[in-house]
């Protein structure tokens, strides 16, 4: 895996090899940036369920202040910070071992507010919409925060969840999906 433009182009991202993670395609990577972006002038970045970190790193290559990391496995938050040294880019990162309602409610009493949020649990558990309504209970969101997840293409995400509305689902190969969100308020697609 690979980091696809900004700062960091061409740079390479190690990732676990087994079936703990599902990283991120280069392609899929590419067309979720070209929706969102594809750079930024700053913010912050949240990316749960971090995986090797390829979303989070990929936001600071293309302009992105700042990213905080959650996993819940200890090989892989050994790997993004692995990366994240590789990258010289450990300064404007955090990384949390955590479940990632927990790690929500740590954010929440830090007063922390992100600009973008990456949602991508295992498959096969459904855990969107209560990730999204804890997100909005700890108010960790500004007025344009984006969200963006990544699911299985059989599973239909909500129009609305709490304060966000579906703004477009992607589709990629034969099973994987990207929604994206944005504030009801703030949507102008």
């Amino acid at each position: 895996m690979r980091v696809i433009s900004g700062k960091l182009k061409g740079r390479s991202i190690e990732t676990i090899n087994d079936h703990s993670t599902r990283p991120t395609s280069d392609k899929v990577k590419e067309s979720l940036f070209n929706i969102i972006g594809p750079y930024f002038s700053s913010g912050k970045v949240l990316d749960l369920f971090a995986g090797s970190g390829g979303l989070g790193i990929e936001a600071i290559s293309r302009g992105a202040d700042h990213a905080i990391f959650v996993d819940q496995q200890r090989r892989v938050v050994q790997v993004i910070k692995k990366n994240l040294a590789s990258l010289n880019i450990t300064e404007q990162a955090e990384v949390y071992q955590n479940d990632a309602f927990r790690a929500l409610k740590a954010l929440g009493k830090r007063k922390v507010k992100f600009n973008y949020i990456f949602i991508d649990p295992p498959y096969n558990k459904n855990v969107y919409q209560l990730l999204m309504e804890e997100i909005v209970k700890q108010n960790i969101i500004s007025n344009d925060t984006i969200i963006v997840c990544e699911h299985d293409q059989k599973l239909n995400l909500a129009d609305q969840i709490a304060l966000f509305k579906k703004t477009r689902t992607e589709k990629y190969g034969s099973s994987i999906a990207i929604s994206f969100y944005k504030r009801k308020d703030e949507e102008n697609e």
